[in-house]
């Protein structure tokens, strides 16, 4: 292993950043640091935690360009799209500092003589949030903001792919006036981060990625009895119905497949389409799809950037070729993307239809610009094919029916299933996952019971 981490830019395979890993006396420190102020931070009033995270995402919103800059070079995301990530974490940290006095408050118990009887949400004590590189901002906020807002200390390691996340969300909340040792990164390589969730001070792990580095984690905490918040694969469904607004449905649906190269944990990966429409369906998203512009992320023109890295771009080169092997037909010729070329991280875009879940593009994690789109005759046909995965993170249902869609949503086995849209947190809702998606919850109100524990009081009063 280097002594350097070494950030490879996916637009042109330059060194972009350089940082040493941590080294074991500065974990011990940085563990030190958390121990020192978690009491004082726990002791906070909520409206102080509150009034220092609004000042952190002002501070975090007023370096949007340079963000975005950083973002782009960093894992590839086109220049024209990386400020929304920096809108949507200061929605999403707005969101949980809004409704934090209320979640976080004392839950009261009926009148009883004699007795004064309240349940506390006590913080965890320190928690270690694990940040993947594909949304660094956007699913290290799930965790973070609520977690610092609870009373929780927080240490923070994003990918070695985006580690000025990690660095920029500090400097925002040292800013803010955050006290020392209350939020800190540390750049970790694996086998350190794994070490680091058997410390003793740590209590709380929340990790975003992939599932074996979810089977990681319970391995390391195994024993522990500390909690943790796991957002692992995807392979989630859209059903198209018969109903749908099929112009919305083909813009809608294709954006959740290809957005950010189709490196999306929630992005469409496979579509069904009910038979009366799948003609029309197909057409119209294929020709979307053609009109993709592939280039480098810092040109403002792109449309689809590379992926991450090279080798992520041959995995579904591969999937593809095996299913068109297997008697799929791929609609787009990749030579219509000139800078598509075997070995780069640049992937052409491609739409396969006469697909079926023998497939690995419709049954594995993609992770790209693919999707497969399949024929179904009805509702029953499309709700078993939907349910025919190991994962459950999102589902979405196209229909202008909503009591049928609402229906069929009930049956849906994932966290979270939308009508008409996809692709999209809205914080007040609970962000979660079934099945290898992965377990607890973020956002919301709930999200805020994840990152406490209750402490009951009973107090005889009168004697």
């Amino acid at each position: 292993m280097s002594k350097l981490l070494q950030t490879i830019s996916p637009i042109d395979g330059s060194v972009y950043v350089e940082r040493p890993w941590a080294t074991t006396a500065e974990v011990a420190t940085a563990l030190e640091r958390a121990e020192a102020a978690r009491m004082a931070w726990k002791g906070a009033p909520v409206a102080e935690r509150v009034a220092i995270a609004r000042r952190a995402i002002t501070a975090f919103a007023s370096r949007e360009a340079q963000l975005a800059e950083e973002l782009c070079w960093m894992m590839g995301r086109p220049i024209r799209y990386a400020p929304g990530e920096i809108r949507g974490f200061v929605e999403r940290a707005s969101y949980m500092a809004d409704i934090a006095e209320a979640a976080l408050a004392d839950i009261q118990l009926p009148d009883k003589p004699g007795f004064t009887r309240l349940i506390r949400r006590e913080p965890l004590g320190l928690a270690l949030v694990i940040a993947p590189w594909n949304y660094p901002y956007l699913t290290a906020v799930n965790a973070v903001v609520p977690a610092l807002l609870a009373g929780n200390c927080v240490l923070l390691k994003h990918s070695a792919q985006t580690p000025l996340c990690a660095e920029r969300m500090v400097e925002a909340f040292v800013e803010a006036g955050l006290p020392p040792g209350v939020l800190q990164y540390l750049h970790l390589t694996h086998g350190d981060t794994e070490r680091l969730i058997q410390a003793e001070p740590v209590r709380h792990v929340a990790f975003t990625g992939s599932v074996e580095g979810g089977a990681m984690v319970e391995r390391a905490a195994a024993g522990r009895f500390i909690s943790a918040g796991l957002e692992l694969g995807g392979k989630d469904p859209a059903y198209v119905r018969g109903d749908a607004n099929i112009a919305h449905a083909v813009e809608t649906a294709i954006d959740g497949a290809f957005f950010n190269s189709g490196q999306s944990c929630c992005g469409i990966e496979r579509i069904y389409v009910q038979a009366d429409v799948y003609d029309a369906f197909v057409e119209q998203a294929v020709d979307l799809v053609a009109h993709y512009h592939l280039g480098r992320s810092d040109d403002p023109q792109t449309t689809l950037g590379p992926l991450v890295r090279a080798e992520a771009a041959e995995f579904v080169r591969a999937q593809i070729r095996e299913a068109v092997g297997q008697g799929a037909t791929a609609h787009l010729d990749p030579a219509a993307f000139p800078l598509n070329k075997s070995g780069s991280a640049y992937l052409a875009p491609q739409v396969l239809t006469q697909v079926h879940h023998g497939m690995r593009v419709m049954s594995e994690e993609s992770f790209g610009p693919v999707v497969g789109i399949q024929k179904v005759r009805d509702d029953e046909e499309a709700l078993a094919l939907m349910n025919d995965s190991l994962y459950g993170l999102t589902a979405a249902i196209f229909s202008q029916d909503e009591a049928g869609a609402l229906e069929l949503a009930d049956r849906v086995e994932a966290g979270t299933v939308f009508l008409n849209r996809c692709d999209y947190l809205d914080p007040a809702l609970a962000w979660t996952g079934v099945k290898q998606s992965g377990r607890g919850c973020t956002l919301s109100r709930v999200g805020y019971e994840h990152l406490t524990r209750p402490k009951s009081f009973h107090f005889k009063t009168s004697l």
